[in-house]
């Protein structure tokens, strides 16, 4: 299941960790069956759990060390909600570490939906559920022709640039789509060309050896202060 092909083929996915999968028995996504060397820690509902051994987790879980239990869950249905006063677009991200951070940002700050490009990593990939931390069960999440949804969109587009607005004198817009790019190379050509704005987070240090902020930490920085600013 670690690779996307096979969790299409079989339209399942893992999820590890008890208390991961506890928060899915309140979400709307289905458990399969349930793996674990500590059933009595489940909420169970109803779905089937197999006692097994520690040194049999070690050999279905993706971690090194493995936690208590792995749940086999079924893929949801992808479906796109209306926009939303504020949502993110993710442009590429390929880092699932990255991904998973951005996904817990949304989840901390309310946001209900995430609008991704196609090549934007698989938010079903283990590393991406592992790092969301079990926010992937509350924010919801497409994969799109970004052009085409950059281009119909109400919302306006706000993307990050080292030229763009401060991001502590932006005044927040109505509705708007925060633009997040791919960690090398940025936003696409063609994305830029749709936006609205774009903003900055200044400098305040010295030193000239960090280049940029890493994707997620950026992320959680302008919702920060768009969130600070609105309230």
């Amino acid at each position: 299941m670690d690779k996307k092909k096979f969790r299409q083929k079989y339209n399942l996915f893992l999820v590890e960790g008890n208390k991961t999968i506890n928060e899915l028995f309140n979400s709307n996504f289905k458990i399969k069956e349930i793996f674990s060397t500590d059933p009595q820690k489940l909420d169970r509902a109803n779905v089937p759990v197999t006692h097994i051994s520690e040194n049999e987790l070690k050999k279905i879980s993706f971690l090194q060390h493995p936690k208590d239990s792995v749940a086999v869950c079924y893929l949801n249905e992808e479906k796109k909600l209306s926009d939303q006063n504020l949502q993110l677009v993710l442009d590429g991200i390929q880092d699932p570490g990255n991904m998973g951070t951005i996904i817990r940002l949304a989840d901390w700050f309310g946001i209900e939906q995430i609008i991704c490009s196609k090549d934007t990593v698989d938010f079903y990939n283990p590393k991406v559920i592992m790092s969301s931390m079990g926010s992937f069960a509350r924010v919801n999440i497409v994969y799109e022709n970004l052009t085409d949804y950059l281009l119909n969109t109400k919302n306006l587009n706000i993307g990050t640039d080292m030229d763009g607005e401060n991001i502590y004198s932006f005044e927040r817009p109505e509705r708007m789509n925060l633009i997040l790019g791919n960690e090398g190379n940025g936003m696409r050509p063609e994305t830029e060309k749709l936006l609205q704005k774009s903003v900055m987070i200044p400098r305040f240090g010295k030193s000239q050896s960090t280049e940029s902020l890493n994707v997620s930490m950026a992320a959680g920085i302008i919702l920060g202060q768009l969130f600070g600013v609105r309230e």
